[in-house]
């Protein structure tokens, strides 16, 4: 399993990317996808609202559950990604390319340092 160093994590198996200024993109962990098994659908309906941080941004559909999408930090759903409605098994595919969930604006770029780098994550899910 990977985890890639350029990432932030969260408890919840989410991982979080600052890919300019105060934007980010969110997915879930390689971990996560797996223990989900097979995703059938993703669900977030959330674009436009400014949210803190740990509240559910969305859901995710897999063959044996669904399971709420906690956003790591506060901030503002800027963008859904697209692809996913037509190919949401991309979340198992490639979790940190392709399989993005949210772009975000941060409501604090500072709050990032507060989450656990690839070393403490991988330590978190062994």
């Amino acid at each position: 399993m990977s985890f890639p160093s350029e990432l932030k994590y969260t408890k919840d198996h989410e991982w979080i990317k600052v890919i300019g200024g105060n934007t980010a993109l969110v997915g879930i962990t390689s971990f996560a996808q797996g223990e989900l098994g097979d995703i059938v659908y993703v669900d977030i309906n959330t674009v436009g609202k400014t949210l803190a941080e740990g509240e559910i941004f969305g859901t995710v559909e897999a063959v044996k559950t669904v399971s709420d999408l906690f956003l790591p930090v506060a901030a503002t759903i800027v963008e859904v990604n697209s692809e996913l409605e037509r190919e949401p098994e991309l979340v198992n595919s490639d979790p940190y390319g392709e399989g993005w969930m949210v772009k975000i604006e941060l409501t604090n770029l500072a709050d990032i340092d507060g989450l656990m780098d690839a070393a403490a994550y991988e330590k978190l899910v062994g």
